[in-house]
Order: structure tokens, then sequence, then C-alpha cells
């Protein structure tokens, strides 16, 4: 859900025409330039370098965001399938009560 709500954020100022600009570290005041695949969380440099993030996989921002956009609409391509068939059950079963 946080990857999702900062990628809504990203593109929104992308398409804008704006400056992609980060949210800052709450503890480092840097912008947060990679994405901990572990923890799921967007980290500035300092704190991939700390003990809690230094063995865990890591991915450029812009990365995180192409990936895990391909992903939401891979799924949302599969609910709409599902959504279509279900209409599709029900279509069925008020014209058979008919």
């Amino acid at each position: 859900a946080r990857v999702l709500e900062i990628a809504k954020r990203l593109s929104l100022q992308a398409a804008r025409g704006e400056t992609v600009e980060q949210e800052g570290c709450e503890r480092h005041r840097e912008p947060l330039k990679v994405f901990c695949k572990d923890d799921e969380a967007f980290i500035c440099v300092i704190c991939r370098e700390s003990r809690a993030h230094r063995a865990h996989t890591m991915l450029p921002v812009q990365d995180a965001v192409q990936e895990y956009k391909g992903q939401i609409q891979a799924r949302l391509q599969a609910l709409k399938e599902e959504k279509d068939k279900l209409l599709g059950f029900r279509e069925d079963e008020m014209r058979r009560n008919w």
C-alpha cells in the first residue's frame, strides 16, 4: 500500500512536469533513493548502510516503481477478467430465472 501510494504521487508529479521530489528520511533528512525489498520501504542512502538493511535486497526507487507498477497492472487485469466472468454468470442466472 505504501509503495502504491508513493508510486501514484510520483506519477502525478511527473505527469504535471514537476520535479519528482521524494519525501525525505525521517531520521536523516535525506532523499529516499533506495527501495528495500525485504522491508518493502523506501529508505535513504545512509539507512541502506545501516545494520538493519545491509544484508537486504535493494532497488533504485524508479526500478521499484516500475516493477511494482507491472505487478499491480497484472493483478488488476486478472481482477477485471474475474469480474467479467462473474458478471457473465450473473447474467446467465438472471436469464434462467426469467
